[in-house]
């Protein structure tokens, strides 16, 4: 495996302290054999909203489905859990980043309305520009109007 030439710098900043870390065992215990190989495919990729303006803004979960929850953040966009929160996958990146509601419909879980723009604005978030609405589950939006 080898690492992305995108990231160049992946390598340099992940094997030191992978390194140390599989190092590191209990006494009596073999260390880990540790080589570029173990890492060399990742790449640097986004987990979530945690950088500036990562706040969770709006919040929504489908009644009777504790596994589907929605997440409008104040500066990342919308994203969608399908397994109670373990991940989140982006599905509004085409659009306002700033959140400020989310309403699932109660009778279609994949048709959920999304208000952009937050009311606690800061200087790291943009203003919103309406109303969204997906009826295919956060595949494709529609904007409304204001």
């Amino acid at each position: 495996m080898k690492v992305s030439p995108r990231r160049p710098r992946l390598r340099s900043l992940l094997l030191p302290a992978m390194a140390a870390g599989l190092a590191a065992t209990a006494p009596g215990q073999e260390a880990i054999k540790f080589d570029a190989d173990i890492i060399g495919g990742l790449e640097a990729r986004s987990i979530g909203p945690a950088a500036m303006s990562g706040r969770i803004a709006a919040l929504d979960a489908v009644e009777g489905d504790r596994l589907t929850i929605w997440a409008g953040t104040a500066g990342g966009g919308v994203w969608k859990s399908m397994d109670g929160g373990l991940q989140f996958k982006p599905v509004f990146d085409k659009h306002t980043q700033a959140i400020g509601a989310i309403k699932i419909d109660p009778k279609d879980p994949k048709v959920v309305w999304v208000g952009t723009g937050e009311s606690w604005v800061r200087n790291s978030a943009s203003h919103g520009d309406g109303i969204y609405k997906t009826t295919d589950g956060g595949d494709n939006w529609q904007r409304l109007g204001l």
